[in-house]
């Protein structure tokens, strides 16, 4: 089932694609606690629904997501730590549940990103930026502290020292300044965003499914491993593969000089 329109999370399901959009873009899709439940609910129908291969996490209008409603905030001030707790709750949720799933994730920043925003922006395996993207912390300007990720996965991008950059000045950076860092995969037009992510997407779910999550696997797991234990890994993976169905229509297709149909 897809929410309606005026939920605060939209997905889409078509095929092996399931698309994700933060619907909120008169809040800058700002996460407040109805959104977070909108988002772990729709990332659970993803995990309920096999077919799934690549999931598409995107923003309504002008911005990807400026990070926490500082307006719900400033509306009750004394109940702070007890409204960011139950918006924590279902994303973290949410993005672990999403972390363990056999899906490729992309991410398509279609504008400002700040605060949590920034982990729901990074929490991807290919990340795509228009070229009016700005990205900022912006947690210790009003007294907090990084969520949703966000410090664990900068700090796995771009390093001790310009996370701490990052976090600690709050400077903005553009879309050149965030594909310079390693932030993001690529960096494309405005106009053109809306096609290049969907010709990513498209591309993606049409791979060698069980190939596109081994190299996942083992790229995540590379920096805690022995190069003892990653050639093992390497080894198994690779041969679970041969003996798939992929690799032989993969093979095969080569020889025939054409592309592959990979189920």
């Amino acid at each position: 089932m897809t929410p309606a329109s005026g939920s605060p999370v939209l997905l889409d399901i078509e095929g092996r694609i399931a698309r994700v959009t933060l619907n909120r873009p008169d809040q800058g899709n700002a996460l407040d606690i109805s959104t977070a439940e909108a988002f772990k609910l729709a990332i659970g129908r993803i995990a309920a629904d096999p077919g799934v291969r690549v999931v598409f996490i995107t923003g309504a209008g002008k911005r990807f997501c400026v990070g926490g409603d500082i307006q719900s905030f400033a509306a009750r001030p004394d109940q702070l730590a007890e409204n960011i707790g139950h918006i924590l709750g279902p994303i973290n949720a949410a993005l672990e549940q999403l972390a363990s799933l056999p899906v490729i994730v992309v991410t398509g920043l279609n504008g400002a990103v700040g605060g949590g925003g920034v982990g729901l922006a990074l929490c991807a395996d290919l990340v795509v930026a228009a070229e009016s993207v700005k990205l900022g912390a912006g947690y210790s300007a009003i007294g907090l502290s990084p969520d949703a990720g966000a410090s664990w996965q900068l700090t796995r991008r771009i390093g001790v020292m310009r996370a701490k950059e990052l976090f600690l000045t709050n400077r903005p950076l553009t879309a050149a300044e965030c594909l310079a860092w390693g932030i993001v995969n690529t960096v494309v037009p405005d106009a053109e965003f809306a096609a290049a992510c969907e010709q990513l997407t498209t591309r993606l779910a049409q791979a060698a499914h069980g190939s596109s999550l081994s190299i996942k696997h083992l790229i995540d797991h590379a920096a805690s491993n022995s190069l003892e234990a990653h050639l093992a890994l390497e080894g198994k993976n690779m041969l679970v593969a041969a003996a798939s169905d992929d690799a032989r229509e993969g093979v095969r297709a080569f020889m025939e000089k054409r592309r592959p149909k990979f189920d």
